[in-house]
């Protein structure tokens, strides 16, 4: 169907954002970009951020519901991964059979009016700029990033100079099982002298 890539997107997104916040660690979560300023959340907030709104998003606007409070009952980096994960994987199941008229019918968005489509791909791209902020912290904490899109300085470097796409983990289920027992992501090779940026 016509908007069966936007169900794939979302497939793959709920995955790349439990995959960045398996990359903190329990003592991150108090951390934010400038600690005298209360602008920026903290890596806590960003995770009650995601798993808020998304839930407000699709209850209001594309009429999704899970049924269960957006938060876990235990604020720890594991529940906050866990909680995200089956509610969106709740969510995804609920996008699977929707049909082209479900996705082309307008919706509210806030105080205007817009096609679901419209308003999933807002939320996709609303969930990439905050799991952006995320690595942009993971950086300032010194943490190595695995993939996200591609490759980073931790794989190889840069795509031109063949710098391998590597994950964590291949899937949920085994981020889960490694994240459960202390975490056994796969290893980096670094950049191995090779440019980071387009213009070293």
């Amino acid at each position: 169907m016509r908007y069966d890539f936007m169900v794939e997107t979302y497939e793959t997104e709920r995955v790349k954002v439990v995959s960045v916040w398996s990359e903190f660690g329990e003592e991150d979560l108090a951390f934010r970009p400038n600690a005298n300023d209360p602008r920026g959340r903290s890596v806590r907030e960003q995770m009650i951020h995601q798993c808020v709104s998304e839930d407000l998003w699709f209850r209001t606007m594309l009429g999704i519901e899970v049924g269960e409070p957006p938060l876990p009952v235990q604020e720890t980096r594991l529940e906050f991964m866990k909680r995200y994960a089956e509610h969106s994987g709740k969510r995804l199941e609920q996008l699977r059979p929707k049909e082209e008229a479900w996705w082309e019918g307008v919706t509210k968005f806030f105080d205007v009016a817009r096609s679901r489509a419209w308003v999933m791909m807002r939320r996709i791209a609303h969930t990439s700029h905050h799991r952006g902020q995320q690595m942009a912290m993971l950086r300032m904490l010194a943490h190595d990033l695995h993939s996200n899109y591609g490759p980073t300085a931790d794989t190889g470097g840069l795509m031109q100079n063949h710098a391998p796409t590597i994950y964590g983990y291949p899937n949920l289920e085994m981020l889960f099982e490694g994240e459960v027992t202390g975490g056994h992501k796969r290893a980096l090779p670094g950049a191995g002298g090779k440019p980071v940026t387009e213009r070293p």
